[in-house]
């Protein structure tokens, strides 16, 4: 019972923190055009939070294993209700900068530990339902956030960044007085886990260097498309936050009860490399088709079902890893933190410049990424478990 209410109150956590994030989706738009700033603008934006993310993800999963999940999970949510407060404040693309850059610090410390002391919660047999649950929570937060951030949007563009904010300190204070540090699986002496060359090649042998390129590519693919949804569809179409908010609302949601119903069946039936694979391909060939629906339901229609091949992929492969990490689990979270943010850079910093050249290339080179992503699972790729 104690196992399921700690879990309960992680989950809670990722869905308050990716609520607020989610909150300010459908205003970047409007951001956008109140300063000025062009799609390559909003690229080097969001790259500069992928990029703190990369950079300190590898060592906040190593101090998620020395010093603890709990203290790690709760600064990162400190460092995130600020960076919320700040954007919200910002009125100049510096203090934005900085914002961002301190939002991809929360993330780094934030994710890793939470994967991890999930980890520690569960076993073998109960892992994936944990870690999809937790995916879940993350998608179920961004099914709920561009819908207020929408309504709030109504009354101010700012409004959305401040309830994050306190979004953000109901998050960490929850932590502090509810979570309990788990007890180890088993207990890895703090240089175990340290960056060291020999970590480095046990990490990145074939099967896990493969595993951490596959979210890469894939990560790359959904960032390009993913990073101008509300920008591609304000252009077109003139969405306003409100249809913005309709629309990744009612994909986020079908992609949560996806995963909720379907995740861990498909895992013990398929296995997580195979699902990746159909996830991935089944991806591309909707951003592909995206491209050519010019009425609003149409391309409804596909925003509804379009993020549950995305919302499958990151499951599977922490799943996956999970698995063969062995006593390394903080540090393998946070190199998979560390791929997923160096594709997250350069996805959308690619995309910015593309957006600004024609509005179409970056849901192109999206699709094009996403097959040289499955391509790589078909013909490299191979489960140690089942050899």
């Amino acid at each position: 019972m104690k196992q399921k209410y700690q879990l309960y109150l992680l989950y809670n956590s990722i869905f308050l923190v990716f609520l607020g994030i989610s909150l300010v989706i459908p205003v970047l738009p409007s951001i956008m055009n109140e300063l000025n700033i062009s799609g390559a603008g909003v690229g080097y934006l969001t790259a500069a939070f992928a990029m703190t993310q990369l950079i300190f993800s590898p060592f906040t999963g190593r101090a998620a294993d020395k010093f603890g999940r709990k203290i790690i999970i709760v600064i990162g949510m400190v460092i995130f209700a600020f960076s919320e407060l700040l954007f919200g404040l910002g009125t100049t693309i510096e203090v934005l900068f900085i914002s961002r850059i301190l939002g991809g610090l929360a993330g780094a410390f934030i994710m890793p530990a939470v994967t991890a002391f999930i980890v520690d919660l569960t076993t073998d047999q109960n892992r994936a339902r944990a870690l999809g649950y937790m995916t879940a929570a993350l998608n179920f937060g961004f099914i709920i956030g561009p819908g207020v951030g929408g309504i709030l949007a109504e009354v101010s563009t700012r409004l959305p960044f401040f309830v994050a904010a306190v979004l953000g300190i109901i998050s960490a204070v929850t932590a502090i007085f509810l979570l309990t540090e788990p007890r180890r699986k088993t207990e890895v002496a703090a240089e175990k886990t340290e960056v060291k060359a020999s970590n480095f090649r046990t990490i990145l042998t074939p099967v896990f260097f493969i595993a951490f390129l596959v979210i890469f590519v894939s990560t790359f693919g959904m960032s390009a498309f993913e990073s101008f949804f509300s920008l591609y569809f304000d252009r077109k179409l003139g969405f306003t936050p409100f249809d913005i908010a309709v629309a990744i609302t009612g994909g986020a949601l079908i992609g949560a009860i996806a995963q909720i119903i379907f995740f861990e069946p498909l895992v013990r039936k398929f296995g997580e490399i195979n699902i990746i694979r159909a996830s991935i391909i089944y991806s591309a060939f909707l951003v592909f088709i995206i491209t050519f629906m010019e009425s609003y339901w149409a391309i409804m229609a596909i925003a509804f079902i379009i993020f549950v091949g995305f919302d499958l992929i990151r499951p599977a492969a922490t799943t996956f890893l999970s698995h063969i990490a062995g006593d390394n689990q903080g540090f393998a979270g946070g190199m998979n933190s560390f791929f997923t943010s160096l594709a997250n850079v350069v996805g959308p910093i690619i995309g910015g410049i593309l957006f600004d050249i024609n509005l179409y290339l970056p849901y192109y080179f999206s699709a094009v990424v996403l097959v040289i992503g499955f391509l790589i699972t078909v013909i490299f790729w191979r489960d140690p478990r089942r050899i």
